[in-house]
Protein backbone atom coordinates (compact mmCIF):
# COMPACT_ATOMS: atom_id res chain seq x y z
CA UNK A 1 0.00 0.00 0.00
CA UNK A 2 1.47 3.34 -1.07
CA UNK A 3 1.69 6.32 1.21
CA UNK A 4 0.84 9.69 -0.25
CA UNK A 5 2.08 13.03 0.98
CA UNK A 6 -0.03 16.10 0.30
CA UNK A 7 1.71 19.45 0.40
CA UNK A 8 -0.46 22.52 0.86
CA UNK A 9 1.16 25.77 -0.17
CA UNK A 10 0.17 29.14 -1.55
CA UNK A 11 -0.36 29.38 -5.27
CA UNK A 12 2.60 30.60 -7.29
CA UNK A 13 0.38 32.99 -9.22
CA UNK A 14 0.45 36.62 -8.14
CA UNK A 15 -3.22 37.01 -9.03
CA UNK A 16 -5.86 37.38 -6.34
CA UNK A 17 -7.70 34.06 -5.98
CA UNK A 18 -11.21 35.22 -5.16
CA UNK A 19 -12.62 31.69 -5.22
CA UNK A 20 -10.20 30.61 -2.49
CA UNK A 21 -11.10 33.62 -0.37
CA UNK A 22 -14.78 32.76 -0.82
CA UNK A 23 -14.16 29.20 0.36
CA UNK A 24 -12.64 30.61 3.55
CA UNK A 25 -15.37 33.23 4.03
CA UNK A 26 -16.43 31.77 7.38
CA UNK A 27 -12.87 32.06 8.68
CA UNK A 28 -12.78 35.62 7.34
CA UNK A 29 -15.93 36.50 9.31
CA UNK A 30 -14.58 34.72 12.38
CA UNK A 31 -11.42 36.84 12.35
CA UNK A 32 -13.44 40.02 11.87
CA UNK A 33 -15.91 39.23 14.67
CA UNK A 34 -13.09 38.22 17.02
CA UNK A 35 -11.28 41.52 16.44
CA UNK A 36 -14.48 43.49 17.00
CA UNK A 37 -15.08 41.78 20.35
CA UNK A 38 -11.46 42.12 21.47
CA UNK A 39 -11.44 45.81 20.50
CA UNK A 40 -14.11 46.72 23.05
CA UNK A 41 -13.74 43.92 25.60
CA UNK A 42 -13.37 45.09 29.20
CA UNK A 43 -13.58 48.78 28.26
CA UNK A 44 -15.61 51.21 30.36
CA UNK A 45 -16.96 53.30 27.49
CA UNK A 46 -17.18 50.45 24.98
CA UNK A 47 -18.26 51.57 21.51
CA UNK A 48 -18.09 55.21 22.63
CA UNK A 49 -14.32 55.09 22.08
CA UNK A 50 -14.99 55.00 18.35
CA UNK A 51 -16.82 58.32 18.67
CA UNK A 52 -14.51 60.00 21.16
CA UNK A 53 -11.45 60.27 18.92
CA UNK A 54 -12.93 62.17 15.92
CA UNK A 55 -15.18 64.34 18.10
CA UNK A 56 -12.38 65.36 20.48
CA UNK A 57 -10.05 66.00 17.53
CA UNK A 58 -12.75 68.13 15.91
CA UNK A 59 -13.03 70.28 19.04
CA UNK A 60 -9.25 70.76 19.31
CA UNK A 61 -8.78 71.57 15.61
CA UNK A 62 -11.75 73.93 15.62
CA UNK A 63 -10.35 75.89 18.56
CA UNK A 64 -6.76 76.14 17.34
CA UNK A 65 -7.05 76.10 13.54
CA UNK A 66 -10.58 77.41 13.03
CA UNK A 67 -10.85 80.08 15.71
CA UNK A 68 -7.22 81.07 16.35
CA UNK A 69 -5.44 80.39 13.05
CA UNK A 70 -8.55 81.38 11.04
CA UNK A 71 -8.04 78.65 8.43
CA UNK A 72 -10.75 79.05 5.76
CA UNK A 73 -13.41 76.37 5.40
CA UNK A 74 -15.39 77.56 2.40
CA UNK A 75 -19.16 77.60 2.86
CA UNK A 76 -19.08 75.18 5.81
CA UNK A 77 -18.59 75.88 9.50
CA UNK A 78 -15.05 74.86 10.35
CA UNK A 79 -16.21 72.21 12.83
CA UNK A 80 -18.28 70.44 10.15
CA UNK A 81 -15.54 71.00 7.58
CA UNK A 82 -12.89 69.28 9.70
CA UNK A 83 -15.22 66.51 10.92
CA UNK A 84 -15.80 65.45 7.29
CA UNK A 85 -12.06 64.99 6.92
CA UNK A 86 -11.55 63.30 10.28
CA UNK A 87 -14.26 60.68 9.75
CA UNK A 88 -12.80 59.42 6.49
CA UNK A 89 -9.21 59.91 7.56
CA UNK A 90 -9.94 57.88 10.68
CA UNK A 91 -11.31 55.05 8.53
CA UNK A 92 -8.16 55.10 6.39
CA UNK A 93 -5.62 55.39 9.22
CA UNK A 94 -7.16 52.73 11.48
CA UNK A 95 -7.58 50.35 8.54
CA UNK A 96 -3.95 50.86 7.61
CA UNK A 97 -2.72 50.38 11.18
CA UNK A 98 -4.74 47.24 11.81
CA UNK A 99 -3.96 45.72 8.41
CA UNK A 100 -0.21 46.28 8.78
CA UNK A 101 -0.15 44.50 12.15
CA UNK A 102 -2.61 41.72 11.22
CA UNK A 103 -0.04 39.08 10.25
CA UNK A 104 2.32 39.61 13.18
CA UNK A 105 -0.64 39.68 15.57
CA UNK A 106 -1.76 36.26 14.31
CA UNK A 107 1.63 34.57 14.05
CA UNK A 108 0.56 31.57 16.16
CA UNK A 109 -2.24 30.77 13.71
CA UNK A 110 -0.08 31.31 10.65
CA UNK A 111 2.45 28.75 11.89
CA UNK A 112 -0.14 26.04 12.54
CA UNK A 113 -2.56 25.84 9.62
CA UNK A 114 -2.82 26.89 6.01
CA UNK A 115 -5.36 29.44 4.89
CA UNK A 116 -5.16 32.39 2.49
CA UNK A 117 -3.24 34.88 4.63
CA UNK A 118 -4.73 37.79 2.71
CA UNK A 119 -7.95 37.45 4.67
CA UNK A 120 -6.16 38.75 7.78
CA UNK A 121 -5.49 42.31 6.50
CA UNK A 122 -8.85 42.31 4.71
CA UNK A 123 -10.73 41.39 7.90
CA UNK A 124 -8.86 44.18 9.73
CA UNK A 125 -10.32 46.69 7.27
CA UNK A 126 -13.83 45.34 7.95
CA UNK A 127 -13.35 46.00 11.68
CA UNK A 128 -12.38 49.62 10.95
CA UNK A 129 -15.43 49.94 8.71
CA UNK A 130 -17.70 49.29 11.71
CA UNK A 131 -16.16 52.26 13.51
CA UNK A 132 -16.54 54.33 10.35
CA UNK A 133 -20.28 53.65 10.16
CA UNK A 134 -20.72 54.95 13.71
CA UNK A 135 -18.65 58.07 13.01
CA UNK A 136 -20.42 58.73 9.70
CA UNK A 137 -23.77 58.63 11.50
CA UNK A 138 -22.44 61.20 13.98
CA UNK A 139 -21.28 63.35 11.04
CA UNK A 140 -24.73 63.32 9.44
CA UNK A 141 -26.49 64.10 12.71
CA UNK A 142 -24.10 66.96 13.46
CA UNK A 143 -24.57 68.40 9.96
CA UNK A 144 -28.36 68.37 10.33
CA UNK A 145 -28.09 70.04 13.74
CA UNK A 146 -26.10 72.85 12.12
CA UNK A 147 -28.69 73.13 9.36
CA UNK A 148 -26.65 71.54 6.57
CA UNK A 149 -28.46 68.79 4.68
CA UNK A 150 -26.66 66.42 2.31
CA UNK A 151 -27.56 66.64 -1.37
CA UNK A 152 -28.88 63.79 -3.51
CA UNK A 153 -25.33 63.24 -4.78
CA UNK A 154 -24.54 61.80 -1.36
CA UNK A 155 -25.91 58.48 -2.65
CA UNK A 156 -23.10 58.45 -5.22
CA UNK A 157 -20.23 60.31 -3.56
CA UNK A 158 -20.26 58.51 -0.21
CA UNK A 159 -20.21 54.90 -1.54
CA UNK A 160 -17.43 55.82 -3.97
CA UNK A 161 -15.51 57.56 -1.18
CA UNK A 162 -15.84 54.50 1.08
CA UNK A 163 -14.63 52.13 -1.66
CA UNK A 164 -11.70 54.39 -2.57
CA UNK A 165 -10.70 54.69 1.12
CA UNK A 166 -10.91 50.93 1.64
CA UNK A 167 -8.94 50.16 -1.53
CA UNK A 168 -6.29 52.73 -0.61
CA UNK A 169 -5.83 51.18 2.83
CA UNK A 170 -5.90 47.71 1.30
CA UNK A 171 -3.13 48.34 -1.22
CA UNK A 172 -0.77 49.97 1.27
CA UNK A 173 -1.87 47.62 4.07
CA UNK A 174 -1.04 44.49 2.07
CA UNK A 175 2.47 45.76 1.43
CA UNK A 176 3.07 46.89 5.02
CA UNK A 177 1.65 43.71 6.56
CA UNK A 178 4.04 41.57 4.50
CA UNK A 179 6.92 44.00 5.08
CA UNK A 180 6.21 43.95 8.82
CA UNK A 181 6.80 40.20 8.89
CA UNK A 182 10.44 40.70 7.93
CA UNK A 183 11.10 44.10 9.48
CA UNK A 184 9.29 44.80 12.75
CA UNK A 185 10.26 48.47 12.61
CA UNK A 186 7.04 49.07 10.70
CA UNK A 187 4.91 49.12 13.84
CA UNK A 188 7.09 51.91 15.26
CA UNK A 189 7.41 53.98 12.10
CA UNK A 190 3.80 53.70 10.93
CA UNK A 191 2.17 55.95 13.60
CA UNK A 192 4.64 58.73 12.76
CA UNK A 193 4.09 58.19 9.03
CA UNK A 194 0.29 58.40 9.44
CA UNK A 195 0.57 61.57 11.50
CA UNK A 196 2.77 63.26 8.89
CA UNK A 197 0.54 62.07 6.06
CA UNK A 198 -2.51 63.59 7.75
CA UNK A 199 -0.96 67.05 7.53
CA UNK A 200 -0.13 66.40 3.87
CA UNK A 201 -3.82 65.62 3.30
CA UNK A 202 -6.46 68.41 3.34
CA UNK A 203 -8.04 67.23 6.57
CA UNK A 204 -7.74 70.48 8.52
CA UNK A 205 -7.38 72.89 5.59
CA UNK A 206 -9.00 73.26 2.17
CA UNK A 207 -7.15 72.20 -0.96
CA UNK A 208 -7.89 75.61 -2.45
CA UNK A 209 -5.10 77.24 -0.40
CA UNK A 210 -2.55 75.09 -2.25
CA UNK A 211 -1.24 76.05 -5.69
CA UNK A 212 -2.73 74.14 -8.69
CA UNK A 213 0.57 72.38 -9.38
CA UNK A 214 0.86 71.15 -5.80
CA UNK A 215 -2.78 70.07 -5.84
CA UNK A 216 -1.97 67.60 -8.59
CA UNK A 217 0.94 66.25 -6.56
CA UNK A 218 -1.25 65.93 -3.47
CA UNK A 219 -3.82 64.02 -5.55
CA UNK A 220 -1.37 61.10 -5.63
CA UNK A 221 -2.66 60.56 -2.11
CA UNK A 222 -6.19 59.24 -2.83
CA UNK A 223 -7.49 60.57 0.49
CA UNK A 224 -7.10 64.08 -0.92
CA UNK A 225 -9.76 63.34 -3.51
CA UNK A 226 -11.95 61.50 -0.99
CA UNK A 227 -12.06 64.27 1.62
CA UNK A 228 -12.50 67.07 -0.91
CA UNK A 229 -15.36 65.17 -2.58
CA UNK A 230 -17.14 64.31 0.68
CA UNK A 231 -17.32 67.98 1.66
CA UNK A 232 -19.16 68.70 -1.58
CA UNK A 233 -22.27 66.81 -0.44
CA UNK A 234 -23.19 69.81 1.73
CA UNK A 235 -22.86 72.31 -1.13
CA UNK A 236 -25.79 73.35 -3.31
CA UNK A 237 -23.61 73.04 -6.41
CA UNK A 238 -21.04 70.28 -5.86
CA UNK A 239 -17.79 70.65 -7.80
CA UNK A 240 -15.75 67.52 -8.51
CA UNK A 241 -12.27 68.03 -9.98
CA UNK A 242 -11.85 65.35 -12.67
CA UNK A 243 -8.08 65.80 -12.70
CA UNK A 244 -7.84 64.96 -9.01
CA UNK A 245 -10.12 61.98 -9.48
CA UNK A 246 -8.10 60.63 -12.41
CA UNK A 247 -4.76 60.93 -10.61
CA UNK A 248 -6.16 59.36 -7.45
CA UNK A 249 -7.68 56.40 -9.31
CA UNK A 250 -4.36 55.71 -11.04
CA UNK A 251 -2.58 55.94 -7.68
CA UNK A 252 -5.02 53.46 -6.11
CA UNK A 253 -4.58 51.00 -8.97
CA UNK A 254 -0.79 51.17 -8.73
CA UNK A 255 -0.80 50.71 -4.94
CA UNK A 256 -3.21 47.76 -5.17
CA UNK A 257 -1.16 46.00 -7.83
CA UNK A 258 2.13 46.60 -6.03
CA UNK A 259 0.73 45.68 -2.61
CA UNK A 260 -0.83 42.47 -3.92
CA UNK A 261 2.31 41.58 -5.86
CA UNK A 262 4.58 41.99 -2.83
CA UNK A 263 2.14 40.17 -0.53
CA UNK A 264 1.77 37.16 -2.85
CA UNK A 265 5.50 37.10 -3.53
CA UNK A 266 6.39 36.81 0.16
CA UNK A 267 3.35 34.83 1.40
CA UNK A 268 5.05 31.44 1.08
CA UNK A 269 7.72 32.51 3.59
CA UNK A 270 5.40 33.93 6.26
CA UNK A 271 5.33 30.81 8.45
CA UNK A 272 9.14 30.56 8.36
CA UNK A 273 10.02 34.10 9.36
CA UNK A 274 7.06 35.31 11.41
Amino acid sequence: MKNYTFIIKPESSLALNLSEIWRYRELFLTFAWRDIRVRYKQTILGIAWAILQPVSSMVVFTVFFGNLAKIPSGNLPYSLFVLCGLVFWGFFSTSLSHASDSLVGNESIIKKVYFPKIILPLSAIVVSFIDFLINFFILMVYAVILGYYPSILTLVIIPVAVVVTAFSACGIGLFLSAFNIRYRDVRYILPFFIQVLMFLTPVIYPLSIVSPQKQLIMAINPMTMVIESVRQIFNDRPIIDTNLVSISLISILVSLIFGLWYFKKTERFFADIV
